[in-house]
């Protein structure tokens, strides 16, 4: 049969990518598939950059119709990142027919349900692997291999700068900031890194997998979230004497009625596989009933990994269109009829261990002052550590908790912040002991 043909939207970097598989592996695909595939388009605002692939003339457009209103044209990759015009771009393809790929984490997390619905109207496909994890292939996981599988919790460590800051600050013991400028010079970070480290990439991303494992819509605006950049060597130093890692972490569990979905630094212990994820990789943990624990693992972002899972989508989507079938799963691992839309816990109702380093004047009393205030709270203390001070001096005081509640947790800091004794702000970090 003829070739199923391709348009791309977006020529940077994963777009380049995704051109060079199809050119280095064309004819692996075409043995696994059965038929070939054909780029027949790309559409990209810049038609100078030398790219350092080849191109058959003609391919290459300023033109975005040419790819999304091409009646020849069976699977459009979009690229370009963002919500708009990506969105609008996606949802004229959808209407014309078009089969979708995309790696766009943030648009499928904030307006997904818009296109799923989109899609399910017209019959086509929509897949989006590389949105979460770069290479890993977990959404193809939970949407086929584990669907067998109810779902208790996902965890996952997703942003690569994140992970590779923490690693290096654990490492040699660096501060924040000149280890962000390291990443930032080695390309790992961007110019403007916010969306990264205050973990809205990540949040994106937990959003996704939540609804996904849990087979529920996920406003994001309920999302709680939380960076890396308060994060300082001296806790991950204390987090290392306690046996913990710090890592940003993105938590989503099932609880029946209610799901939470929250992203924030947290301490695992250091013999958990999660806590050993070091560098720009990523990794995702799903607890199945049946199953069990199962962590996924490998390179979260770039252009050749990146580019394996789009072309993994694209050849899925290629199979289904070459047998005359809709797609093997439902867009969002449930049947559209069967999606519900579960409530997230609110960050206060949450439980919890809790690190607090309290930084306070060196005099008599002043640890059992801050355990009164504690107690008062129902918060117990788990462990400690206190090192000695300088006569006259500010001294740390490090409290590992027992299980609590977060708003309990609130109530004790801002009455303990109002205390004489305390010196400067005082630093939280959850911790989870045991992985669900």
């Amino acid at each position: 049969m003829s070739a199923v043909k391709v348009g791309l939207l977006g020529f940077g970097t994963i777009g380049t990518g995704v051109v060079r598989n199809f050119q280095r592996n064309s004819t692996i695909m075409e043995k696994r598939l059965g038929h070939g595939l054909e780029l027949a388009k790309i559409a990209d605002l810049d038609m100078t950059t030398d790219r350092g692939v080849q191109l058959e003339p003609g391919v290459l457009t300023t033109d975005v119709e040419a790819v999304i209103s091409n009646p020849e044209i069976d699977i459009v990759i979009e690229l370009i990142g963002g919500y708009e015009p990506a969105k609008s771009f996606i949802l004229k393809a959808i209407a014309n027919g078009k089969h979708i790929v995309t790696a766009n984490k943030a648009l499928m997390a904030i307006h997904g349900q818009e296109i799923v619905e989109a899609a399910n109207r017209q019959g086509v496909s929509v897949m989006f692997e590389a949105a979460v994890g770069g290479g890993i292939p977990i959404i193809s996981a939970i949407k086929e291999n584990l669907c067998s599988n109810q779902f208790s919790s996902v965890l996952g460590i997703l942003n690569g700068t994140c992970n590779f800051i923490l690693t290096k600050m654990t490492e040699e013991g660096s501060d924040f900031a000149p280890v962000l400028q390291e990443a930032q010079d080695l390309g790992y970070a961007e110019a403007d890194p916010t969306f990264d480290i205050e973990g809205v990439d990540t949040a994106h991303k937990i959003a996704l997998l939540s609804a996904l494992c849990f087979g529920t819509t996920v406003d994001f605006e309920q999302v709680y979230v939380e960076g890396i950049s308060k994060i300082t060597a001296v806790d991950i130093q204390f987090a290392e004497q306690m046996g913990y890692k710090i890592k940003l972490l993105a938590i989503g569990k099932n609880h029946g009625e209610q799901i939470e979905a929250r992203v924030h630094p947290t301490m695992i212990p250091k013999s958990y596989q999660l806590a050993e994820v070091s560098g720009v990789f990523n990794a995702v943990r799903l607890m199945g009933d049946f199953v069990g624990p199962i962590l996924l693992y490998g390179s979260g972002a770039g252009m050749d990994a990146t580019a394996s899972a789009v072309m993994g989508d694209v050849m899925a989507i290629s199979r289904d269109y070459v047998s005359g079938a809709r797609s093997r799963a439902p867009i969002m691992g449930y049947c559209a009829d069967q999606i519900n839309t579960l409530p997230i816990k609110a960050m206060s109702e949450i439980v919890s261990h809790y690190y607090l380093r309290f930084t306070t004047i060196d005099q008599p009393g002043v640890l059992a002052e801050i355990a009164g205030c504690l107690g008062k709270y129902d918060i117990s203390i788990q462990s400690m550590i206190q090192p000695e001070g300088q006569e006259g001096g500010s001294i740390p005081i490090v409290l590992m908790t027992h299980a609590a509640k977060e708003a309990n947790i609130s109530s004790a800091l801002k009455e303990i912040g109002q205390l004489d004794i305390i010196s400067q702000p005082t630093c939280l970090i959850r911790v989870e002991p045991q992985l669900d």
